[in-house]
């Protein structure tokens, strides 16, 4: 019995020892096959598979959309070119007429802009009309100075006057030719000049000075003054769009000279309305000013000039 005892015990020594060994194999023992990955296609950290399915490096925590290439501004193709004009902030076709000396709505015709509202920097637009050079906008035409040449016809025998005796008076069978001094330049810009009248009776505040960006008169007076048309001309623009010139009326007087009048309390023509040479146009305010006042400009092709050199003395 003690013997059968015995024989038990060092069977179950034997079998606890051969689990105890299986146990500590299962858990240091390595397989010899690996289970399958999945690859689904996600990126690296830092990339970027763009359209064509490369793959682009890009800084981390930004966005990996594709970004697709910036279409270029309408007329870029015209930049730079004599009778164009690129847009740049804060421009609006009113501004651009009145510093190009055109009506902002023919600008906007020339340019097929439905909605010309929605201008966009970097654009290009035609600011003289089609068909027409650049360099002979407003610039007149000078005859030359050359000498000319006129013949003269043949002289004719004087009556009364002898001649030696023998002889009769000789009369040239050939014209003689004279030259003529020539004559000084005649400027063809008559066509475009105004009999210019002061747009108000107040007193001259403020002068011309490009310098200080004063690109024109300021003349004093009431509330309700009258403001007149400086010349014939016809209305291309009357309202507010113009910022810093508050109500603003501009008459176009013909292909070479603009004016401008700004500040008014009110406006009394209307876009497209001829009218004449000391019309009452607007009544005097402080529209965008700081005090009652006529800012006065007038723009050859545009640029301003100095009123004070072409209004009469007064």
């Amino acid at each position: 019995m003690i013997q059968l005892r015995a024989t038990l015990r060092q069977s179950f020594t034997a079998a606890a020892l051969l689990a105890a060994v299986l146990a500590l194999s299962a858990c240091t023992g390595r397989s010899l096959t690996r289970a399958p990955v999945e690859d689904r296609g996600v990126p690296t950290a830092g990339a970027t598979t763009t359209a064509t399915g490369t793959v682009a490096s890009s800084a981390p925590g930004t966005s990996t959309a594709t970004v697709a290439p910036l279409k270029p501004p309408p007329g870029i193709e015209n930049a730079g070119k004599p009778g164009y004009y690129t847009i740049k902030p804060s421009d609006t076709l009113i501004r651009i007429g009145l510093e190009n000396g055109q009506n902002w709505k023919d600008i906007a015709r020339w340019n097929n802009l439905d909605n010309p509202n929605l201008v966009e920097v970097g654009q290009v637009v035609r600011v003289i009309p089609p068909g027409t050079s650049a360099l002979a906008v407003g610039k007149p035409v000078v005859p030359t100075s050359e000498v000319t040449v006129t013949t003269l016809p043949p002289a004719k025998p004087i009556s009364g006057v002898s001649s030696p005796a023998g002889t009769s008076p000789t009369v040239s069978a050939t014209p003689r030719p004279v030259a003529v001094a020539p004559q000084p330049p005649v400027s063809s810009a008559g066509d475009d000049d105004v009999a210019w009248i002061w747009p108000s009776a107040g007193t001259v505040i403020a002068g011309f000075d490009e310098a200080k960006n004063n690109k024109g008169l300021d003349i004093s007076g009431k509330l309700g003054d009258p403001v007149l048309a400086a010349g014939d001309g016809h209305v291309v623009y009357a309202g507010s769009g113009l910022r810093g010139y508050g109500n603003l009326i501009i008459l176009k007087h013909n292909n070479t000279f603009l004016t401008a009048y700004a500040h008014n309390q009110t406006l009394l023509v209307r876009e497209d309305q001829a009218v004449r040479k000391g019309q009452k146009i607007a009544e005097m305010g402080q529209s965008d000013a700081d005090r009652v006042k006529l800012h006065f400009e007038i723009r050859r092709q545009g640029k301003p000039v100095d009123p004070s050199r072409l209004l009469p003395n007064r």
